[in-house]
């Protein structure tokens, strides 16, 4: 029985395994070595029950295979070996553990009857271009192939930068290098639509929320809506909802459509701010049945990656969708707040450092100053409001970058 260390192997049927056995049948270790091989289209796979690298899993319990004759309905049960099969890549260790102690060659079971015998890749090379299948022979010219397209590129390479270092400097470089983490993070962001001529239409709404999310929100928002000076000291003492919703609810609008408006937008940013806490998204309906299933949707399709992990596709709230996130988190909230919102609340409620939420803010092209007090802090403390205003200031690079730009 066998297994393979760097994965799955897609046709498993079509393999065939070569077997090779120790010649000292007096040695009473010796003899019980056992030597496995397998090769596919690309890679040559062996496994062995002895050395380092042995699985111990068979020391802990053994393996039988049963063989059935289907004519009798009789088995017949044969004592059986884990191996764990490691891909062969040229150039490396001795693998059959001989103790030739090869640093620059392979191993290979060659000769009659399975002698070892340990060569240089060169030399394996060789008689796979004299003796190799069609198959081996291939995968050869391929290897040879890459060797060479290898070294092309990073010739290539090498003086394609020495001919930009040379042309713009280091400093040039450097702005160059700010000016891509600016643009890596405007990926992040909603669409902006520089030629607007008032503030909310700059990022609207509707790139934000469609029609149809919007108007699943109205059930969930409802008690958002009718919230009470008792429910909302409530909530606080529990801490159900981020800080910046909890104000907000202070100040609803009388008029019920506006009132209305204005709860279904706290109750999504409060859902973007707890739905940016979570690491590896395990369920389908991460926030709770009271979710409406087009708005998990939405978080799962646009605020997630996909990984691979344990055999499995999982979705991953990563270090870029936490930032997407945030982009969309100040583009709500400046719609809420009449285009100018406090990001010291919002940096809290989303657990960010401040030059992190600033990157983003500046990234957004909003003016960020300074105010005294605020939500969440003490008076003697510093708040950072960002306003969207026109026309747009121009894009700058983050102030990390900005730093870095004076080194030599």
């Amino acid at each position: 029985a066998v297994r393979f260390a760097n994965g799955r192997l897609r046709s498993p049927e079509s393999l065939r395994f070569t077997a090779y056995r120790s010649r000292d049948n007096a040695h009473p270790r010796k003899r019980h070595r056992r030597i496995l091989v397998s090769e596919t289209e690309r890679l040559c796979y062996v496994g062995h029950n002895f050395g380092s690298g042995v699985m111990r899993c068979n020391s802990l319990c053994r393996y039988f295979v049963g063989v059935l004759d289907k004519d009798s309905g009789q088995m017949e049960v044969y004592n059986a070996e884990m191996f764990n099969m490691q891909p062969l890549l040229s150039g490396g260790r001795c693998w059959v553990g001989c103790g030739c102690g090869m640093n620059d060659g392979v191993c290979a079971l060659l000769g009659e009857e399975g002698a070892l015998m340990c060569v240089s890749p060169a030399q394996v090379d060789l008689c796979i271009e004299a003796f190799g299948t069609s198959k081996q022979k291939r995968a050869l010219s391929s290897r040879r192939m890459n060797a060479v397209g290898s070294d092309i590129v990073s010739t290539a390479v090498t003086k394609a930068a020495a001919n930009i270092i040379g042309a713009k400097g280091v400093t040039a470089l450097m702005q160059d290098v700010a000016q891509d983490d600016v643009q890596t993070i405007s990926t992040f962001l909603p669409p902006c639509h520089e030629d607007a001529d008032r503030p909310e239409h700059v990022y609207k709404f509707e790139d934000i929320l469609s029609p149809t999310e919007y108007e699943a929100l109205r059930v969930p928002a409802a008690a958002l809506a009718s919230a009470t000076a008792e429910d909302i000291a409530k909530k606080a003492e529990e801490r159900s909802l981020c800080s910046f919703v909890l104000e907000e609810l202070k100040f609803l609008p009388a008029d019920e459509k506006s009132r209305d408006h204005k709860a279904r937008c706290l109750w999504f940013l409060d859902t973007l701010i707890k739905f940016s806490h979570l690491k590896v998204i395990k369920k389908k309906n991460p926030m709770g049945p009271e979710c409406p299933h087009i708005i998990s949707r939405k978080l799962m399709k646009n605020f997630t990656s996909l990984t691979y992990n344990n055999g499995s596709v999982q979705n991953l709230v990563s270090a870029s969708m936490k930032a997407k996130i945030t982009a969309y988190v100040i583009a709500l909230a400046l719609h809420i707040n009449n285009f100018q919102t406090d990001l010291t609340v919002l940096q809290n409620d989303m657990k960010l450092q401040e030059s992190r939420i600033l990157d983003i803010a500046r990234a957004l092209r909003l003016k960020v100053s300074k105010a005294k007090g605020g939500l969440g802090l003490e008076n003697d403390q510093n708040h950072k409001l960002g306003t969207l205003s026109l026309p747009l200031p121009v894009q700058k690079a983050p102030a990390g970058q900005r730093k870095r730009k004076k080194m030599n």
